[in-house]
């Protein structure tokens, strides 16, 4: 195994070995040694879905209040007036067929991609160049609509994106290190509330199960559930 850093040393320190509040997790979160970049607070909730059931799994997107101190390169797939908003919005390129033979080109220099429901015919042909990489429209994560103009600024704002994995996790960056402690726990809290509301009917025993707040790099702090 390949030693920990000095730093990451440094952090384990300051962990304590319980889940403890919120608002004292964010405290010590932001009490470690700095990095020599502003680094992005981690957001990891263990959930008691089973993911291999279609009715449990979560996927969407949220505004959070603060924003995540991050903004992205977004492209739009529409035509006409749409396209014109998009651009307006923000979104480094939008179009309809010329866009497509872009990408499918090999042109993936964007983070989010938006389309509107009417171009998914054609946006369809991408599967297989967008799937892997996390970057294929769809209506589940809010990047298929016909509000492309809003989809534009939300998403080049940071709108978190978040999906479970094969263990039942959901990450989500919630923030940066240099977020004031109220606008952290804002928005932590704000996409907890969002995740409990998301309850699959289905889903039997504890739902959240653990809650974990990182930073980039180091080692995480457990977070009691409320």
């Amino acid at each position: 195994m390949k030693p920990r850093s000095k730093r990451y040393r440094q952090c384990l320190e300051k962990v304590p070995p319980k889940p403890v509040p919120l608002a004292e997790a964010v405290k010590i979160v932001k009490e470690f040694p700095p990095t020599k970049f502003d680094s992005s607070i981690q957001l990891v909730m263990h959930l008691g879905i089973d993911p291999k059931q279609a009715d449990q799994a979560l996927r969407g997107a949220l505004s959070l209040p603060h924003g995540i101190g991050a903004t992205k390169k977004v492209i739009a797939f529409c035509e006409g007036s749409d396209a014109e908003a998009a651009k307006a919005a923000g979104a480094i390129e939008a179009g309809g067929e010329e866009l497509v033979k872009k990408v499918a080109d090999g042109w993936l220099d964007f983070d989010v991609a938006v389309a509107h429901p009417g171009m998914m015919k054609i946006v369809s042909r991408l599967g297989r160049v967008l799937g892997p990489q996390g970057k294929m429209p769809s209506p589940k994560s809010g990047t298929v609509t016909p509000q492309i103009a809003n989809a534009v600024k939300e998403y080049g704002a940071g709108k978190v994106e978040y999906r479970n994995d094969d263990g039942g996790n959901v990450h989500a960056v919630v923030g940066k290190a240099s977020f004031p402690a109220e606008q952290l726990t804002e928005n932590v809290e704000a996409f907890i509330r969002h995740i409990r509301n998301l309850r699959p009917t289905t889903t039997k025993g504890t739902y959240i199960k653990k809650i974990a707040l990182a930073t980039t790099m180091s080692p995480a702090v457990l977070v009691e559930i409320q």
